[in-house]
């Protein structure tokens, strides 16, 4: 992947040091006059240096990922993420009464998002559902890796949940079945480019943070909690979306292999999300009481931000616009 285009004085100053071998510098500042959630330039910055720790870019040296002054101006980042975040999603309280699967499965009951995949299923055209496959391949290409993280801080059952999960993501060991790869053939199937990052220049700063959240929960211990708080949310919201996925691609003239991710997806979470709510965030919060807090916290990051994303989306369609930045990636895929 080729680093993207700078979106501001922040990527602009980071791409220019990344290009060059690696060697201490003073974090550049950026006003911080945009909310963090919605600003491009902070969004972009920070996916840039999370990336490092995935498949990196073909332009920057592999050394660039512990450079000590890379690291701290990514904790600058990760501060101001982390605020933006603490003030767009209240952390939910937790009963002692309840167990955290059921407080688990009242948030996901009370989070009340525009239904984008009831329009993707009954009304999008063809255009509007590849912008929405462009939107998701930032993470679906990568899909799991950032709770991967997870497995080697967890002991017992709660690491067993993941591995069972994750070892369903990755295919079961066969690179045909593995998530990741079915999204491929979506995204070839609609005319796109399946090509790791192909979209990064084209997606928002909402789309970036679902990313970076991941990572950031991931990347750090102290956000254990947090990162399988997410990932249940993520696996107890997953199934019944993905049937209208699939509903609405076949609508549009999706042929099987097209449609397999999605229908793959309503299988195997619906047995995910008990597995992430019972057995590993469950079995997470009885070996760590104290913690039950941060599964819930978690959890509702991944509704707000999954919120706010169907909020962006829709609108620009209801405008008749596109809900991807303006660049002529998506007419130079077809």
């Amino acid at each position: 992947m080729q680093l993207p285009t700078p979106r501001g004085p922040l990527t602009a100053a980071l791409f220019e040091r990344l290009r060059r071998p690696p060697h201490p510098f003073d974090p550049p500042s950026a006003p911080a006059e945009t909310p963090a959630i919605a600003d491009e330039d902070l969004q972009l910055a920070l996916f840039t240096c999370y990336e490092l720790h995935y498949r990196g870019f073909e332009e920057v040296d592999e050394e660039w990922e512990w450079e000590p002054s890379l690291l701290a101006m990514r904790k600058v980042l990760e501060r101001r993420l982390e605020n933006g975040l603490a003030r767009a999603v209240p952390r939910p309280p937790y009963p002692p009464d309840l167990s955290v699967r059921r407080a688990l499965a009242e948030l996901v009951t009370a989070d009340d998002g525009p239904s984008l995949s009831a329009f993707l299923a009954r009304r999008a055209d063809l255009e509007q559902f590849r912008e929405f496959v462009a939107h998701r391949s930032i993470y679906h290409l990568k899909e799991a890796d950032p709770h991967t993280w997870a497995i080697p801080r967890l002991d017992g059952r709660p690491k067993a949940a993941l591995v069972e999960i994750q070892a369903d993501e990755y295919g079961g060991g066969r690179v045909e079945k593995m998530h990741s790869e079915l999204f491929r053939a979506t995204m070839r199937g609609l005319g796109l480019d399946d090509s790791y990052g192909a979209y990064l220049d084209r997606v928002p700063a909402i789309t970036l943070a679902i990313s970076n959240t991941m990572s950031f929960f991931g990347l750090h211990r102290r956000h254990l909690g947090a990162l399988l708080g997410h990932l249940a949310a993520f696996e107890m919201t997953s199934s019944a979306p993905n049937r209208r996925y699939s509903t609405g691609l076949r609508r549009l003239g999706g042929d099987e292999a097209a449609r397999r991710f999605y229908d793959e997806h309503v299988q195997a979470d619906a047995v995910h999300e008990q597995i992430a709510a019972h057995d590993m965030c469950g079995g997470f919060v009885r070996e760590h009481p104290s913690r039950a807090g941060d599964v819930l916290y978690g959890a509702a990051c991944a509704l707000t931000l999954d919120r706010l994303f169907a909020e962006h989306v829709m609108d620009h369609w209801r405008c008749g616009a596109s809900s991807l930045r303006e660049t002529n990636v998506m007419a130079e895929s077809r």
